[in-house]
């Protein structure tokens, strides 16, 4: 086994070097994925004049980044089509949804950019028709009532070698099944005393067809319906329904739902929905070292290791909105990740690397300091303040310039200075010049320390013929660090960021529990330019040769900002081949 070790920056630039490649070939041959492929061949015969899709979140959990693929695919196949797009909610398990994660979707999803407008519905709508369908269902003897517990419908399925077992109760009359799912209904029995099943095959290879559950008795409140209902329609026989009704086309779904398909079109098929759906699947988006399971998510929030779903530390579609990550970074990770039928792990690094991508040519760069130490220019003029221009971005000149107090007495990070330099190091030590970035060289002259030994303040003088955008020629240096004056500067709490999960050593412990990284958060306090302490929630900027910080959202007040850091802005990792 060979370790290589590379520059992570370098491995995302051929990365995307490799992507725009191959993004100039698709145009060239407009060549498509495969579920645009089959769309085209639908509408082609005929099998449907438009193009309808929709995304259906079950609201028992915030969204993550998994669900921000297939929000964007769904909506942009409907825009590529000129079709429609809907946000329904399959809100037929009342026992774990909450009106909070309803209101928490719909801004997700509108936040990424999805045009759903007037196209809001809920599975709890439909709760009549599906109703409707399983008596339509009873009287073609395609369903029954069973009073078999939970534990003995899965023991009479059988397993993958072994066939299943009819109930005994599945061949009662049409008119006992009738009275029976009316008194379900009517709230007669227990929660698991009876279900409706369907009556298609206990000897089929697909367990999925194995008379599967179509309705329980739940004694339940429903955020939407109230107490209107006490049975509750499953997942797989409520779904189709949804889009038949809607007049979905194409119901585009993960993986995981492929052995459900047979199942899908039955359901579709036996209540006489005309021109009924089509579903495809696509491979889910898994990404390394992150938390996506909701009830792993649920538990750091109720054991309080998060303060929420939408901890920064949480890869939710809340937590990447509050941590600063941008709706168009998001649709260029799914973009680069690409759409199909082969399930795979994707590096997180290509998510910080879209990021990065989005902000660096938009946002200003301002400075700030985390690591703070004092420099002293002992020959500045006592009590000058002098306002220097700073351009806001090099790479981007349209964001204009800004003026910074510059002072005797600044800040630089601690880094920026060391009293006995190794080889090749070229910022401040004892003799050696640099340039204030935007501002003036200054040579250090000298340094002082506490009583452990430790730098407290660095002292230098300047050379006021050397101002940026002087001309100086004269000589050079190589060296050039950054600093906020110390008289102006505001303090401002910053949050590092790191992944929750331990990279090194997994995701999981051997016992299940999820491996916690403890220096997942770290809080210091920074000193930055004035400018910083007027930015509102949601701003954000590149804090000079630290990363891309952003305003956080929910400990923010005015004047007084709380920064998260969005990400770094160089990294390495390890490729082991």
């Amino acid at each position: 086994m060979i370790n290589y070790y590379c520059s992570k920056n370098r491995m995302e630039e051929i990365a995307m070097a490799e992507y725009m490649n191959t993004a100039e070939e698709a145009k060239e041959t407009v060549s498509k994925h495969f579920i645009e492929q089959e769309i085209d061949k639908d509408l082609a015969q005929g099998v449907y004049d438009h193009v309808q899709t929709r995304f259906p979140p079950e609201p028992n959990g915030y969204l993550h980044v998994g669900h921000a693929k297939s929000i964007i695919l769904n909506s942009g196949l409907a825009k590529e089509y000129g079709g429609k797009f809907n946000l329904r909610f399959d809100d037929t398990n009342p026992e774990k949804e909450k009106i909070e994660y309803v209101q928490s979707i719909i801004e997700d999803v509108k936040w990424l950019g999805a045009e759903f407008e007037d196209r809001l519905f809920y599975a709890s709508d439909y709760f009549q028709t599906m109703y409707e369908c399983a008596v339509l269902l009873i009287k073609k003897g395609k369903a029954f009532v069973c009073d078999l517990s939970a534990e003995e419908i899965r023991e009479y399925r059988g397993d993958f070698n072994t066939p299943g077992k009819n109930s005994p109760y599945r061949d009662r009359s049409v008119e006992e099944n009738l009275e029976l799912f009316e008194n379900m209904k009517k709230g007669v029995y227990k929660d698991g005393e009876k279900v409706l099943r369907a009556k298609i095959d206990m000897a089929s290879p697909n367990i999925n067809m194995r008379d599967p559950v179509l309705y329980r008795v739940a004694h339940a409140s429903h955020h939407n319906t109230g107490d209107a209902w006490c049975i509750y329609p499953m997942y797989d026989f409520a779904h189709p329904i949804e889009d038949a009704v809607e007049h979905i086309t194409h119901s585009i779904c993960t993986l995981e739902f492929e052995d459900h398909r047979p199942l899908y079109d039955w359901v579709v098929k036996e209540c006489e929905f005309e021109n009924p759906p089509r579903q495809i699947e696509f491979a889910k988006l898994y990404l390394t070292n992150v938390v996506t399971g909701k009830r792993y998510i649920k538990k750091l929030v109720e054991d309080g290791t998060v303060d929420g779903w939408d901890d920064p530390r949480l890869v939710t579609i809340a937590a990447l909105r509050r941590r600063g990550y941008t709706p168009e970074s998001l649709r260029m990770f799914v973009d680069l990740v690409g759409v199909s039928k082969a399930n795979s792990s994707v590096d997180y690094a290509m998510l910080e690397y879209c990021i990065r991508e989005d902000l660096k040519l938009k946002k200003p760069r301002m400075m700030a300091v985390l690591d703070p130490v004092k420099l002293v220019i002992d020959n500045w003029p006592a009590g000058k303040t002098e306002m220097l221009p700073v351009p806001n971005n090099l790479e981007n000149e349209s964001l204009g310039e800004r003026v910074v107090p510059f002072s005797g007495e600044l800040y630089i990070e601690r880094e920026d200075f060391m009293a006995e330099p190794p080889k090749k190091y070229f910022r401040l030590f004892p003799g050696n010049e640099v340039r204030l970035m935007s501002a003036y060289f200054v040579k250090c002259t000298g340094y002082e320390t506490d009583a452990d030994g430790r730098v407290t303040v660095v002292h230098c003088t300047y050379d006021p013929e050397t101002k940026s955008g002087s001309g100086f020629t004269a000589r050079k240096v190589k060296g050039t660090i950054h600093w906020v004056s110390a008289p102006t500067a505001g303090q401002v709490e910053c949050r590092l960021y790191e992944n929750i999960v331990d990279e090194e050593k997994g995701k999981l412990n051997a016992d299940g529990s999820l491996n916690l990284n403890p220096n997942s958060k770290k809080v210091v306090t920074a000193f930055v330019e004035p400018e910083l302490m007027k930015a509102k929630v949601y701003d954000s900027f590149q804090f000079v040769r630290n990363g891309f910080y952003c305003v956080d959202c929910r400990d923010s007040v005015k004047g007084k900002p709380v920064y998260n850091r969005i990400v770094s802005l160089k990294s390495s990792f390890k490729l082991t081949k």
